[in-house]
């Protein structure tokens, strides 16, 4: 009676020490963290060749009207800046600097193109650099 007691008990243990470990690893190991990012056309006129690098990668979109939105969602490997580089309705290439970005952030960032060749970052990242 004893042993089977002894048994039951040790078998109860295993699995429940079983069940922590893959807690613990979906827990920890699967997290992904994503920059949900949106580039905001408000420059008053349409805009091509639009390019965000960032560390490790970049993505892009052809042509985004004035008023048309675009959203895209990223991981970043690594640390450095963010790069805009697009070309103007009057043909101007355009390139500016946005945020340091670094591995692990997560968030919104919203990118808004103004008139006169300029930019607004909008960062609500965690952690931040």
């Amino acid at each position: 009676m004893l042993q089977s007691n002894l048994h039951h008990y040790f078998t109860s243990c295993r699995f429940l020490l079983i069940a922590v470990a893959i807690g613990a690893f979906y827990a920890t190991a699967c997290h992904s963290y994503h920059i949900d990012t949106t580039i905001e056309n408000r420059s008053g006129a349409p805009i091509q060749l639009i390019e965000v690098a960032y560390p490790e990668a970049s993505f892009g979109v052809d042509s985004l009207a004035n008023g048309a939105i675009f959203h895209y969602r990223f991981q970043v490997r690594g640390s450095g800046p963010l790069k805009l580089s697009y070309t103007a309705a009057d043909g101007k290439q355009v390139q500016i600097t946005g945020p340091m970005l670094t591995e692990r952030q997560q968030g919104l960032l919203k990118i808004v193109l103004l008139p006169g060749d300029k930019a607004d970052f909008l960062p609500h990242l965690t952690p931040q650099p």
